[in-house]
């Protein structure tokens, strides 16, 4: 039997939307958790060290397992250090914007891995100053006329969106020939260990989450990172990463109306306007990064 196509091949599509529908989880989650008082590295720390073990009892089931190179750990654990670095600067800017705006914000990554592509000898054409105008008009928008968006908090939203872009690029240029699933794992492992070291500088400070607090922390374990890395990597390996990447809007729109929908987040008219710029944008960010001679790949952290 032959292999389906891209386009046919349901269980690919079906991976691929279960990883975007869990991502699009973590920001209104993670704001969630912010509520109920849990510090921002505290809250990565137990996230991130429940999905580094269920990681591991994974892998050490499969036949690759856990064995890696030194470059290859290297390029990992510096890759997952950078997205962890990320990760809790975004936690941070959320403690004072609303996750829909978050979100739309965060969808810039994929011009910035356009950019890092640039360095790589890809040709910035005029079309990607209109993708690049759209989404700095869209910021504009969303954060501008209003005057209701804290600007320091939106500026650490838009400065996380550089380290998990870098190492997304990275993980195209270096890591092709690794096993997705291991890659995944110490990527995790060295998110977790960025945190951990954030947290112990901090003083370990430990709110005791409450039953609440463990749910949600359990869901952004098991079903937004463990569960939906494992769909991502599956979905990639089936479809390549610039199908899958089609759907990073989709898992952007979808975090908004999570925010809208059960945090009760209000957007003005002009910061839906400028949410849509943002988002088309993005949409037409990804289009050309499958036509771009490596395998794109963009994440929600």
């Amino acid at each position: 039997m032959s292999p389906l196509s891209p386009t046919r091949d349901w269980l690919g599509w079906s991976m691929a939307g279960t990883a975007a529908l869990g991502f699009s989880l973590v920001t209104p989650l993670s704001k969630v958790a912010l509520i109920l008082g849990l510090n921002p590295a505290m809250q990565n720390v137990a996230r991130l060290v429940l999905t580094a073990v269920l990681l591991a009892v994974t892998l050490a089931f499969t036949a690759r397992g856990l064995r890696i190179d030194r470059r290859g750990l290297g390029l990992c654990l510096g890759s997952g250090a950078l997205i962890g670095a990320g990760a809790l600067i975004y936690l941070v800017g959320l403690t004072s914007v609303d996750s829909s705006i978050a979100a739309m914000i965060f969808a810039i990554e994929p011009l910035l891995v356009l950019g890092l592509l640039a360095l790589r000898g890809e040709r910035f054409t005029y079309r990607q100053y209109v993708r690049l105008a759209l989404a700095l008009t869209g910021v504009y928008f969303l954060v501008g006329p209003g005057g209701r968006v804290d600007l320091l908090g939106a500026g650490l939203i838009a400065l996380s969106t550089f380290f998990f872009a870098l190492p997304m690029a990275i993980m195209q240029w270096s890591l092709q020939g690794y096993d997705s699933r291991t890659i995944t794992f110490y990527m995790v492992l060295g998110m977790a260990l960025i945190n951990l070291v954030a947290w112990f500088a901090q003083g370990a400070p430990w709110h005791e989450p409450g039953a609440a607090g463990w749910l949600v922390i359990i869901v952004l374990a098991v079903v937004c990172t463990y569960l939906s890395r494992l769909a991502l990597a599956t979905a990639v390996k089936r479809l390549g990463s610039g199908q899958v990447s089609l759907l990073v809007p989709l898992e952007l729109l979808l975090a908004v109306v999570w925010s809208v929908l059960f945090l009760g987040e209000r957007l003005t008219p002009a910061q839906w306007f400028g949410g849509a710029l943002i988002l088309t944008s993005a949409a037409l960010a990804v289009v050309r990064l499958r036509r771009v001679p490596w395998r794109a790949t963009t994440e929600l952290p």
